[in-house]
C-alpha cells in the first residue's frame, strides 16, 4: 500500500502499547485479541483500541474466526506482511545482490553480480541504485518502497550509517551512504555491518531461532561476527563490536589491509588463503594449485578450498590451518560470552565438515568446559540469504520501532 502522508501526534504510552500489540502479532506470539491480551499485559478495551487502529493504517488484518474458549469465538489477526516494500542490498568485496523484501523478511527479484568494492563508493552504489530502480519500475501502483538496507562489508556506525576506515573499502570512509539512497528512493534508509545483518537474519529465520546468545561468524574474503545478546542483535557503542578479524593471533610479521600486524583475516582470510595458495602453487608443493598457476589462472580462495576438497594434501593443510586459528579466536569469545550456538558462515566456510570438525575442535580445545557444556557449533544452511533477511528485518524493526512511529508517517490516531 502507499504510505500514509501524515501522523497526528500520540501519548508516548499510546505508541507504546501500539508496538506492544503489533509486535505479538508480527512475532507470531498472539493471533487473536484475547492472545494479545494476555501477551503484553495490556487491558481488553487497550488491545482493542490499539488493534482497531492497526487494522485501520492497514499494519493488521482481521481473518476468520478463531476457537472459541468458552465464550465468543475471537476473530483472528494478521501482521499484513504484504503492506510496504523494503529495498535491500549486500555488498560483498567482490559482489553485490540485491532483492526485494516484504514485512516479514519474505525476499523476491534477487539479483547478484559480481562488483569490486575497491571501485569507490560512487561507482559501486550507483550500480546497485540502478538496480533498485528496476525492482521500483516493476512494482504495483498500490504498493511504496517503505525502506532501504545495506549491509557492508567493513566498519559501520549504525547511527549515522556511515563506514569508518573500512580496510577494504578505499574511499568510502564518511561516505553518506544513508543520503545518497534516501535522496533517490525518498524512503528511510538504515546501514549496518554486513556480519551483523547475516546475525540478524541468522535470528530471525534460521538455526538462531530461539537461541538467546549466538555467535554468527563469516570467513570470507576477511572475517568478522555478529553477536546475539539475550535475543538481540549486539552492535556495541559505536557499532563494531563483534570484529574479530582484527584480533592478533601471534606474533606474525604479516600486515593485514588494516595496517596492523598479525590480525586472524591476515592468516586465515580469504584473501589470505589466496596468497598462500599462489605461494603454494609457485613453489610446486601444491600439484593442483601449481596447475593453475601453470595455465595462468587466478588462484583465490575457492580455487584453494575445491582444491583441499579434491584431496590436495598442502592445500587441505591451508584450510585447515584457517579453521584452527578461527577456532583458537572464537574460544576466546565462548569464554567470555558463553553463547549456546556458533553459526559459520561465508565463502571460505564452505569448504565443508573437514572445515568445521577443526573448528569446533580449536574451540572444545581453548574454552572452559561450562562455556561448551551445550555449545553447539554449525555451519549456518542460510547463509546465502541470511544478509539480504537481515537487512529487511533491521529496517521493518526500526521502521515499527516507538521512536520511529512518533516521527513517521505510518500510522493514523483513533480518537
Amino acid at each position: 500500500m502507499k504510505r500514509p502522508t501524515s501522523l497526528s501526534s500520540l501519548p508516548a504510552e499510546q505508541i507504546e502499547s501500539l508496538v506492544s500489540v503489533l509486535d505479538a502479532v508480527r512475532s507470531g506470539a498472539a493471533t487473536t485479541r484475547p492472545q494479545v491480551a494476555h501477551q503484553t499485559g495490556l487491558g481488553r478495551n487497550v488491545v482493542t483500541q490499539r488493534v482497531a487502529q492497526l487494522v485501520s493504517s492497514g499494519l493488521l488484518a482481521e481473518g476468520m474466526l478463531g476457537p472459541s474458549t468458552g465464550g465468543r469465538a475471537p476473530r483472528e489477526l494478521r501482521f499484513r506482511a504484504e503492506a510496504g516494500v523494503i529495498l535491500v542490498a549486500e555488498l560483498g568485496a567482490t559482489s553485490i545482490e540485491v532483492a526485494r523484501s516484504d514485512l516479514a523478511g519474505t525476499l523476491t527479484h534477487r539479483r547478484s553480480e559480481p562488483a569490486d568494492v575497491t571501485d569507490g563508493p560512487d561507482q559501486v552504489l550507483n550500480r546497485v541504485a540502478e538496480l533498485f530502480q528496476q525492482i521500483v519500475e516493476g512494482l504495483p501502483a498500490d504498493l511504496d518502497v517503505w525502506g532501504i538496507g545495506l549491509g557492508l562489508p567493513g566498519p559501520v556506525e549504525f547511527e549515522t550509517g556511515t563506514p569508518v576506515s573500512p580496510p577494504i573499502m578505499p574511499g568510502w570512509d564518511g561516505y553518506d551512504v544513508r543520503e545518497f539512497f534516501s535522496s533517490r528512493f525518498d524512503a528511510p534508509v538504515w546501514v549496518d555491518n554486513d556480519v551483523n545483518v547475516m546475525a540478524l537474519g541468522e535470528l530471525r529465520g534460521g538455526l538462531a531461532a530461539g537461541h538467546r546468545d549466538v555467535i554468527f561468524v563469516k570467513i570470507g574474503s576477511g572475517i568478522g561476527a555478529g553477536l546475539i545478546s539475550r535475543g538481540a542483535l549486539h552492535r556495541g557503542a559505536q557499532g563494531c563490536a563483534g570484529d574479530i578479524g582484527h584480533v592478533a593471533v601471534g606474533g606474525s610479521a604479516i600486515r593485514c589491509r588494516c595496517g596492523q600486524l598479525g590480525c586472524l583475516e591476515a592468516h586465515a582470510g580469504g584473501f589470505a588463503l589466496a596468497r598462500d595458495g599462489y605461494e603454494l602453487g609457485r613453489s610446486g608443493a601444491s600439484p593442483l594449485l601449481a596447475q593453475a598457476v601453470a595455465e595462468g589462472r587466478e588462484v583465490t580462495a575457492e580455487t584453494v578450498v575445491r582444491a583441499a576438497q579434491r584431496g590436495d594434501l598442502a592445500a587441505r593443510e591451508l584450510v585447515i590451518g584457517s579453521a584452527h586459528l578461527v577456532g583458537e579466536s572464537l574460544a576466546r569469545i565462548v569464554n567470555f560470552f558463553n553463547p549456546s550456538l556458533i553459526l559459520v558462515g561465508g565463502g571460505v566456510a564452505s569448504a565443508g565438515e573437514f572445515y568445521l570438525g577443526e573448528v569446533r575442535r580449536s574451540v572444545l580445545t581453548r574454552s572452559l568446559p561450562l562455556a561448551t557444556h551445550s555449545l553447539r557449533i554449525e555451519q549456518s544452511p542460510i547463509a546465502d540469504s541470511a544478509g539480504l533477511r537481515g537487512a529487511a528485518f533491521m529496517v521493518v524493526d526500526e521502521l515499527l520501532s516507538p521512536a520511529h512511529l512518533v516521527a513517521s508517517e505510518l500510522v493514523d490516531t483513533v480518537a
